[in-house]
């Protein structure tokens, strides 16, 4: 009897091990070569009002220049997170509101860009701006950065809030800038003011409402539960 438990549990250690080895495995990335082959669509095809800030096409990014793998500042999403994305849009423009998205699908060359980038020491162009509390180790240690990103997977999007109220959109105050690297970027962070704490939790709840889930480090990054293919990451540039 002893010799059968023990056969069991460690059987049981040995699924246990070999699920945890299978969560942990990074996603292949597709052989496809454009947005249509990897199944990506452009935001404004389904939602056409949508804002669009996409900070990595140009310099005006943590890194002070634009990013590879981005050619255009265009949103491609997997067509179901998209078509969630604009149910969101359409909700909040039905109350006077909208979205600025600012990174939709990111390729993993520009996930491997940024990786060389926290690794170099010698450019710190934009520290005080964006992480002006933390040096760059801190950046990958704290979870800002990341080796593997979701956006490569097309289910997760970053954006704010718009105020459309008088019929100019106005950018919402969110207590941070997109892409701010510290304590006051977290969603639930103390110290911010009645107006930017009540912003956030309207874009929390916008997003719930067409299931994106809120990583609780950075207000702005949501990612669509359950992903589409949590297995598969891109490559082809956003163009």
């Amino acid at each position: 009897m002893t010799s059968r438990i023990c056969t069991s549990l460690a059987l049981a250690i040995a699924l246990t091990a070999a699920a945890t080895s299978r969560a942990a495995e990074p996603p292949r990335v597709s052989p496809a070569t454009d947005a249509a082959a990897a199944g990506l669509v452009e935001i404004r095809t389904v939602s056409p009002q949508i804002q669009l800030d996409i900070r990595y096409a140009g310099a005006n990014n943590f890194t002070g220049a634009p990013v590879p793998g981005y050619q255009a500042p265009a949103c491609y999403l997997l067509a179901p997170v998209a078509q969630a994305l604009a149910k969101v849009e359409a909700d909040l423009r039905s109350a006077g509101y909208g979205l600025r998205v600012y990174d939709c699908y990111r390729p993993v060359r520009a996930v491997q860009a940024f990786m060389a980038w926290v690794h170099d020491p010698r450019e710190q162009s934009r520290k005080a701006v964006q992480y002006p509390d933390l040096d760059k180790p801190q950046l990958l240690a704290d979870g800002y950065i990341a080796e593997r990103s979701g956006h490569s997977r097309g289910a997760t999007v970053d954006l704010g809030l718009l105020d459309c109220r008088t019929g100019a959109c106005v950018v919402m105050d969110m207590g941070t800038d997109f892409d701010f690297f510290g304590v006051r970027a977290h969603t639930e962070t103390p110290g911010l003011t009645r107006a930017q704490r009540g912003n956030r939790q309207q874009l929390l709840q916008a997003m719930a409402r067409r299931g994106f889930a809120n990583y609780p480090q950075e207000w702005w990054h949501y990612t669509l539960r359950p992903e589409p293919d949590p297995g598969t990451a891109y490559d082809v540039p956003v163009q």
